[in-house]
């Protein structure tokens, strides 16, 4: 299908105007090309500035009865109303045809994390060598999980971004902001050593900005980061979700559980609001239930 002419210009603006990352373009543009094929086969017309309420709630409900989460309708829904704003702020549209959409009800899932041990049986006694393989295998697993950083923010990682001498980590996160990581010592090493390994096995390739490579020395990409952490997560954990956002999860989880406050675990994720961390307060819930039933004598 031909793309029109106003989601070009919009796709056009997120991406250049906004910023918005690669990722989230892409998944813009698909979200709103299976709308537009749900118009031509079921609405029979194309013209997507001319959708109305009802037709978008009549993909809602397709995409309902096809058995997509609530959660990625919401999304898809957000893309709608990111358009549609679009558009009626460019004078294309009068109205905003997805003004009275509410997000549908989603079920609250505690997030899926590895629990501390096996993470750090991992970390410490996996047997990493000293090929270029094994010591990017290990930057990635020691970077997700110490700083709680994106898949697109480790991606986006530069080499100048590693402040040695303050023991910190620069992170460009959603809508190109950034924000300041502090890392330990032990991270520090395990970097120097990845650094090491890159310039014996590439040698004056090794001189890319982004931090993390592939063995051509080109800026990794986002299969490269789900197979190493799928594979060594399955190490120590059997698991079915074992992603890099699972390490995310891993982070914060275990931050709370260790007495972290929120406010901070908040701004290391980059989150712009609290709610979005509050998910983590079920885990650390658990946690101080089992700390309770153990210690007290009524329990």
């Amino acid at each position: 299908m031909r793309m029109n002419v106003e989601v070009s210009s919009f796709l056009n603006f997120i991406e250049f105007e906004k910023q918005y990352s690669v990722h989230t373009c892409t998944a813009y543009k698909t979200d709103i090309e299976q709308f537009e094929d749900f118009l031509v086969d079921y609405c029979q017309f194309s013209q997507t500035a001319l959708a109305t309420f009802n037709e978008i709630r009549a993909w809602v409900v397709h995409l309902d009865t096809q058995g997509i989460e609530a959660r990625s309708i919401n999304r898809k829904v957000a893309t709608l109303k990111a358009f549609y704003k679009f558009l009626l702020k460019q004078g294309t549209i009068q109205t905003n045809p997805t003004k009275r959409f509410k997000p549908l009800k989603v079920p609250e899932n505690a997030p899926n994390f590895v629990e501390e041990q096996k993470m750090l049986r991992l970390l410490d006694q996996y047997p990493f060598t000293d090929t270029f393989e094994d010591r990017r295998a290990q930057i990635i697993l020691e970077i997700l999980y110490c700083t709680g950083i994106r898949l697109s923010e480790l991606l986006a990682l530069r080499h100048q971004d590693i402040d040695v001498y303050n023991s910190s980590l620069r992170v460009t996160g959603k809508g190109d902001k950034q924000r300041i990581i502090p890392i330990l010592r032990p991270l520090l090493a395990v970097i120097n050593c990845y650094e090491t390994a890159k310039c014996q096995r590439l040698g004056e390739y090794a001189q890319s900005e982004s931090l993390i490579v592939t063995n051509a020395g080109k800026a990794a990409y986002p299969l490269l980061v789900y197979k190493t952490v799928r594979t060594h997560l399955s190490w120590v954990t059997t698991q079915e979700k074992r992603s890099p956002h699972t390490l995310r999860h891993t982070f914060a989880t275990h931050l709370l559980n260790k007495g972290a406050d929120i406010n901070a675990i908040k701004d290391l994720l980059g989150h712009t609001s609290l709610q979005a961390t509050q998910i983590y307060s079920h885990n650390s819930l658990d946690r101080l239930r089992e700390v309770f039933e153990q210690a007290h004598p009524k329990a």
